[in-house]
């Protein structure tokens, strides 16, 4: 590789480590996510049954249900975390179940969990930058040796950590350890670490989880800032109807591991199927 290459080569790789904040100005009419016949059994049980559904690129769409209905299970698919009995995943054009797990990150997904999973002694800048290392280019023996790129890499993932602590409204307690915090703070923690990996897909499974009344429209206003502002499309497994029915365009709505109804919020909210599920009996 001659000198020209090189340099042309690390800039490349320093470009693709920067974060776009600006909103996405056009988006793809093809499905960024398309499951296909999706199932998974443990022993006995099905947990998920023949799934079908697509979500565009640029939709928030909600994944509703009763306890048991799907709704991990599928995320856990999309994680590499579950190995699917059958069907298939396209994101992004490529076959997300072909894939080993340590490639989801990097290809595109990222995710917040119910129960925080946070550095708790390490401080909210810290836990944010150790969501951007899926990015990285230099491997061992450049760490090692302190090799330029390494500390390039450093100082933009700071910048794009110092973006995200500024969006999120954490860069006043950005030293401070994560266990001092309170949870709503916690959980914006939680999502710009997620955010740091330039996920083009974000899964929130029940953000509201824990989360006093006061603080839904605050995440309601969020979500809809993180497509908006960063171009992400978002599919979100939430049991408040009221914060999923106010941010999603597109709702799928599971019971006993299989799609009961598919379409706008208001259309799912009328489904026969839907109601029977939540209220129970017959209409």
């Amino acid at each position: 590789m001659t000198a020209d290459q090189l340099i042309a080569a690390r800039r490349q790789t320093d470009a693709s480590l920067v974060v776009d904040l600006s909103p996405t100005a056009v988006k793809s009419s093809a499905p960024l996510l398309s499951i296909k016949g999706l199932s998974v059994h443990f022993g006995g049980i099905v947990a998920l049954d023949n799934v079908s559904f697509d979500v565009k690129a640029g939709r928030i769409c909600g994944l509703i249900g009763p306890n048991g209905a799907g709704k991990t299970t599928l995320f856990n698919c999309l994680s590499r975390l579950y190995q699917a009995g059958s069907g298939t995943i396209h994101f992004a054009g490529e076959r997300l179940l072909d894939l080993p797990r340590h490639r989801v990150a990097r290809l595109g997904i990222g995710r917040t969990f119910q129960n925080l999973a946070l550095f708790q002694t390490m401080s909210v800048r810290d836990n944010v930058l150790t969501g951007g290392h899926c990015h990285g280019r230099s491997g061992f023996v450049a760490n090692a040796l302190r090799l330029p790129i390494v500390g390039r890499e450093e100082r933009l993932l700071r910048e794009r950590a110092k973006g995200l602590l500024e969006m999120l409204e954490l860069t006043a307690i950005a030293d401070v350890p994560v266990s001092a915090l309170p949870f709503w703070t916690r959980k914006r923690v939680e999502l710009a670490r997620a955010l740091a990996s330039e996920p083009k897909l974000l899964l929130l499974d029940e953000p509201a989880a824990g989360l006093n009344h006061g603080y839904l429209g605050e995440l309601a206003q969020m979500i809809v800032h993180i497509r908006d502002r960063l171009g992400i499309t978002v599919l979100l497994v939430e049991h408040h109807m009221s914060l999923v029915m106010r941010v999603s365009d597109q709702v799928v709505a599971l019971d006993f591991g299989r799609k009961i109804a598919d379409g706008t919020p208001a259309e799912v909210q009328k489904n026969p199927d839907v109601i029977r599920a939540y209220l129970g009996g017959e209409l």
